[in-house]
């Protein structure tokens, strides 16, 4: 346990990895916001956006989601910066000559990734998604052409065996025409409903249909009737129709959880997708200790190329990583791919190959 107490060599590898990541991460923030405002300037004097709201409500929301998209990529390089120059400065080869051992050299820098993997995971779950709420709401507003509020030609499952379509759906009343709720058991329809419109009741919670058409068929035989009016409870939240392709960046870990659940009830058939994007909260933030791992056995050789050969190297390999994790997930939304094996295979994969590394380090 004496040989796991931070000692002053700890404290300083810690210090300058931390140091390092947020003074490389702040740096390049700061330039992603000066050639977004360069780029949206117009657009914010087009729609008169108020500077507080520029300020506090878009980029003080942008900058978290920023920094946590491009975090596996500046710890990477980080790591490799400060380990590079060490190396450079004979720093390393006077630690491991005065008896400490590699892997003990490596202590401090993965409690420095722990708690890189700590913060980015509480930045994710709690305030990144709240973030991102009020920065959509800036951009449908202020940035975004007229919202569209008309969707046509809705198909939707909304429980196992019951199918939705409409028409046409406007979500600025939430009014729906050619209503069709259709009953589909083992292959075969038993009910249909159709109907002119179909409204939302905000204050009932309910769907009300106009002029409506009921078909019940059981075997050979067929009932039909119509009618008026008639309330239904469908497991159909009219909100749904006002997301945007990417509002599950608005969810927590838990609420994303429920979102699944529900879409799971209802027999949706792109449920891989989200199911994916809750695998990647949870194994994303443990890539700073995989690229931890790399970014330290690759840079505490001294080689003649430097710290530039090494900061190449681990642009290359980082950029590897974020591509490797999209790739697979694009498997796991199509369904080829489970999404917990696509989530946590680019994990796997850079692990591996950072235990190569390790076995191949000086020691």
């Amino acid at each position: 346990m004496d040989k796991l107490k931070l000692k002053i060599l700890d404290y300083y590898i810690i210090r300058k990895f931390l140091g390092t990541f947020f003074f490389s991460i702040m740096l390049i923030v700061t330039i992603a916001v000066i050639f977004d405002i360069s780029e949206k300037i117009d657009d914010f004097l087009e729609k008169g956006a108020p500077l507080n709201a520029i300020i506090f409500d878009y980029y003080l929301n942008f900058i978290p989601y920023f920094a946590s998209l491009f975090s596996p990529l500046f710890i990477f390089i980080s790591v490799i910066y400060f380990t590079s120059k060490m190396a450079s400065d004979t720093e390393i080869i006077a630690i491991l000559s005065s008896g400490v051992s590699f892997l003990r050299l490596m202590y401090p820098y993965f409690i420095g990734a722990l708690l890189l993997t700590v913060f980015f995971f509480v930045l994710n779950d709690a305030i990144i998604p709240h973030a991102n709420l009020v920065r959509y709401e800036f951009e449908d507003q202020y940035l975004k052409k007229k919202k569209v509020t008309s969707r046509a030609n809705v198909h939707k499952q909304v429980e196992p065996g019951l199918f939705v379509y409409m028409q046409s759906f406007n979500s600025d009343n939430n009014v729906g025409r050619n209503f069709t709720l259709e009953r589909i058991e083992d292959g075969r329809l038993v009910s249909k409903l159709s109907a002119d419109v179909v409204r939302w009741d905000s204050i009932r919670q309910i769907w009300t249909v106009s002029n409506y058409r009921v078909r019940n068929i059981d075997g050979l035989r067929e009932q039909i009737y119509t009618g008026r009016r008639l309330d239904t409870t469908l497991n159909m939240d009219p909100a749904e129709f006002r997301r945007r392709d990417d509002f599950e960046q608005t969810m927590g870990v838990l609420e994303l959880n429920r979102y699944i659940n529900h879409l799971q009830m209802q027999g949706a058939d792109n449920i891989n997708y989200y199911r994916n994007a809750l695998h990647k909260r949870v194994a994303t933030p443990f890539s700073a200790f995989i690229l931890t791992l790399i970014g330290v056995t690759l840079s505490s050789r001294k080689v003649r190329g430097g710290i530039g050969l090494h900061i190449a190297i681990g642009i290359v390999l980082s950029f590897s990583y974020i591509l490797f994790l999209q790739f697979s997930s694009q498997f796991a939304a199509k369904g080829t791919l489970s999404p917990l094996v696509a989530a946590w295979i680019p994990n796997v994969l850079f692990f591996s190959i950072g235990i190569y590394l390790y076995y191949k380090a000086p020691k």
